[in-house]
């Protein structure tokens, strides 16, 4: 067949060729997004009527019936061929109506994927509004990404960095992540501290002895 040009995009979903549902049909996709388009289903008499043969064949049994179904399947499978190439012809045809064909990449688009005013797909050919809003948001998220860590440089320059970070609690040396109060013990961490007269290590109010070096407090 000469139209080949929706060979990549085409899928054959044709049903069997000597069944009661026997028929021509095939699936278009749009190679870009891929959304596909399926061609009116083309009933395939001949394959029909083998098919209900065969299934009255079933039913009855005989030479006759058997003969007449294997007789009408002989014929469908012979004919099946040509018909095929028919009805894929004039699906191709009515595909066109749904695709366009980009001169520049060769692919086939849907309506959607399609620049009209350039005459080329969108990825040859983007949209150029929709470029442009593209450009606007991703310039409005870096320059707030900016604004948000200036403001977060300002917002650190109230936090003590020099403050010890209390993490294990000092009476059951569970992880308190930074917390007031420990989650295990109820130990208030925020209490205040003293420091070691050996070491000089920071040891709650209370400690009797440095848990670091020993010395009593």
């Amino acid at each position: 067949m000469e139209e080949t040009h929706f060979s990549r995009n085409l899928q054959d979903v044709s049903r069997s060729p000597h069944d009661v549902d026997a028929g021509f049909q095939f699936d278009f996709s749009c190679e870009r997004c891929r959304d596909t388009w399926r061609s009116p289903f083309v009933a395939y008499r001949t394959g029909q009527v083998a098919g209900w043969l065969s299934r009255a064949a079933s039913a009855l049994g005989g030479a006759l019936a058997s003969d007449a179904s294997r007789a009408a399947t002989g014929l469908a499978d012979a004919a099946w061929g040509a018909a095929k190439d028919a009805a894929m012809k004039q699906a191709i045809t009515d595909a066109e109506a749904h695709f366009h064909r980009c001169a520049r990449c060769q692919n086939q688009v849907c309506v959607k994927c399609w620049n009209v005013a350039s005459g080329l797909c969108l990825n040859c050919a983007p949209d150029l509004q929709a470029e442009v809003e593209s450009a606007r948001s991703t310039g409005q998220v870096e320059a707030a990404r900016e604004a948000a860590h200036d403001a977060g440089k300002a917002l650190a320059a109230a936090v003590d960095v020099t403050r010890e970070s209390t993490n294990a609690c000092p009476r059951c040396k569970a992880m308190t992540h930074g917390a007031k109060f420990c989650p295990e013990c109820g130990f208030h961490l925020a209490e205040a501290r003293i420091a070691c007269v050996k070491c000089q290590s920071m040891m709650p109010a209370g400690t009797k002895f440095c848990t670091e070096c020993g010395t009593a407090m």
